[in-house]
């Protein structure tokens, strides 16, 4: 939740600042969905790390005209980490177009693509699918797309998984200009 915290003190630290920056237009709403879920529902076992690991495709719409890239961020809301204060990273992408509606299902791995994505997991550059345990409780998984007005210049690779995603939440941080939000249940089957 650290991550989270850390993202909504830079949005309100973007609304203090000079009076050219107060000028920019609020922060847009995005719609953000999946053709595998819907918002509030069961993410399918082909999308989890018992089933066959693939990234689920998602689409926005509503995403401002000023937008140069897209940044995803998709974490596990109850799966606290280390001292408690950060939550589980199953993936994060960014630099996607700017032009960008949609990802396809199943986006392959690698550190970046040849259009200059880039992105991690917890695990390595690729996506890491649900696996909250059966004994329970379901877990939230959180979709999070924001709406940049720039490009974030963060290497894919160098770092951990922990201090890369830091980097880019700072480097994106006076730069959102729309977010939105899709969250996902899940709870591995009971053997």
């Amino acid at each position: 939740m650290n991550a989270i915290r850390t993202l909504l003190a830079a949005v309100a630290l973007c609304a203090s600042q000079s009076a050219s920056a107060q000028r920019r237009p609020a922060i847009r709403v995005i719609t953000l969905t999946s053709s595998a879920f819907t918002d509030g529902g069961m993410i399918p076992a082909r999308h989890a790390q018992t089933g066959r690991d693939v990234s689920p495709a998602l689409s926005w719409s509503g995403a401002p005209d000023s937008t140069r890239s897209f940044v995803l961020l998709v974490h596990d809301a109850d799966a606290a980490i280390g001292d408690g204060t950060d939550d589980l990273l199953h993936w994060m992408v960014w630099n996607i177009p700017g032009n960008a509606t949609a990802l396809p299902e199943g986006v392959p791995q690698g550190a970046q693509a040849a259009n200059g994505m880039r992105q991690i997991s917890g695990t390595g550059p690729y996506y890491r699918g649900p696996a909250a345990p059966a004994t329970g409780p379901t877990h939230h998984y959180v979709f999070e797309l924001y709406a940049l007005d720039a490009v974030v210049n963060v290497a894919p690779t160098g770092m951990s998984p922990s201090l890369t995603r830091r980097d880019v939440m700072a480097a994106m941080a006076s730069h959102i200009r729309g977010k939105g939000v899709l969250v996902g249940l899940y709870l591995r089957p009971a053997p």
